[in-house]
């Protein structure tokens, strides 16, 4: 079998939890989870869920990282993106500087056309040729804005900022994702965007909804859906609409409001049925399937397991769909089988998970706990699952 350290969610839970004074029982009261769940996960017999992993950090205040330990350090060491960070911090500092004089830049198309495809290789999970591409296009995007100022040239602008959020969130460099969305927001100013600006909401949200702050989430959802009513209603508004209400509705289910969640998944599909299924619309792919594969996050959020699995049998994810998306929504259904007993079934998920979105799934907090509780789940781990475990370093 793999080895199992003490290099883990629950083993990080435990030694925070000591620094902070509190005993298993204490900690486990303000958490409200049961004695017996924490004392499993910090001695690594069975997997920390997200929502124990933020309920924890919410409590202790500290960052939900710690508890993760992303970025995964050794892993990072090894796949050297973190020689790839340094430059996008710096580029995201470029903003109010104004014009480069030194620097030459390309013409409005070719940039616009360039910040799309980052995002194309961004949603492939080819982060680290994203990562090489992105600083250098920043700061051209940047001296153009500044030397001409367009809408067009502003939202190429917020495109990249995005595209910088995403690579950061996927390698676990949360402060400098931040950063990012800040920087997002002051691009859709300037692009006189409520679109851009209602997404950025989303995306801001969706980082409370990490930390396990429900209540701060579920009102930047709201002052999105405000932003949205500054636009004319088209499809392109619908989606971001129906895209703020699905954010709601993961938010509501990891703060266990089913009234909430069905509330929020009805209005979902009510624009759902209106939009179909539109995909590639500020970066988002709503349509009725991203509403089904938000209602298995939902139920597996609530700790309805089963149901969860249930749902995901019937949700048939496109091939148009963004590998990164397919890959989160594999990892969401190998939880909800492991959680039901369904171990070779959980095992294939995550080998999918990996064949669509390799780097993504090695760093995916979600896909490490569902693997380490796997290994614990089956005496004799089959040559697979070794291989996986080996491979995520456990």
């Amino acid at each position: 079998m793999p080895r199992l350290d003490h290099d883990h969610t629950g083993a990080r839970i435990a030694h925070y939890r000591k620094l902070a004074g509190l005993t298993q029982r204490e900690l486990a009261l303000r958490v409200s989870y049961s004695y017996s769940l924490l004392h499993q996960v910090e001695s690594g017999h069975k997997a920390a869920s997200l929502d124990l992993v933020s309920a924890v950090a919410r409590v202790l205040r500290i960052d939900v990282t710690a508890l993760t330990g992303q970025p995964y350090v050794t892993e990072l060491q090894q796949d050297r993106p973190d020689g790839l960070i340094r430059p996008i911090r710096e580029a995201l500092d470029l903003y109010d500087l104004g014009a480069d004089p030194d620097l030459t830049t390309r013409t409005t198309g070719q940039l616009v056309d360039d910040a799309d495809d980052l995002c194309q290789l961004v949603r492939a999970t080819r982060l680290n040729q994203a990562a090489r591409a992105l600083p250098q296009l920043i700061a051209e995007v940047t001296t153009a804005a500044h030397r001409t100022p367009s809408a067009t040239l502003w939202k190429a602008l917020a495109s990249t900022y995005r595209t910088a959020h995403d690579i950061t969130v996927k390698l676990g460099f949360y402060d400098l994702s931040t950063i990012a969305l800040d920087r997002m927001d002051w691009a859709a100013h300037r692009a006189s965007d409520p679109l851009l600006a209602a997404v950025r909401q989303y995306m801001r949200a969706l980082v409370y909804f990490r930390e396990g702050e429900h209540t701060i989430g579920l009102r930047l959802i709201g002052a999105g859906r405000a932003v949205l009513n500054q636009a004319e209603e088209s499809i392109e508004s619908l989606a971001v609409g129906g895209q703020l209400h699905l954010g709601a509705t993961i938010i509501a289910a990891r703060a266990h409001d089913e009234d909430a969640v069905e509330a929020h998944l009805s209005e979902a599909r009510g624009f759902a049925e209106r939009t179909g299924e539109a995909g590639q619309i500020h970066w988002l792919s709503f349509g009725p399937t991203n509403v089904s594969a938000h209602e298995v996050s939902a139920k597996m959020e609530l700790g309805h397991f089963g149901a969860a699995m249930a749902k995901a049998k019937e949700v048939s994810i496109p091939k148009s769909w963004a590998l990164s998306r397919r890959a989160h929504f594999y990892i969401d259904r190998a939880r909800s089988e492991m959680e039901t007993g369904h171990t070779d079934a959980a095992l294939g998920s995550l080998i999918e998970a990996r064949r669509l979105a390799p780097q993504q799934t090695r760093y995916h907090s979600g896909a490490r706990e569902t693997i380490r509780g796997l290994v614990h789940l089956q005496r004799r781990s089959p040559d697979t699952l070794t291989h996986m475990a080996a491979w995520i370093g456990q």
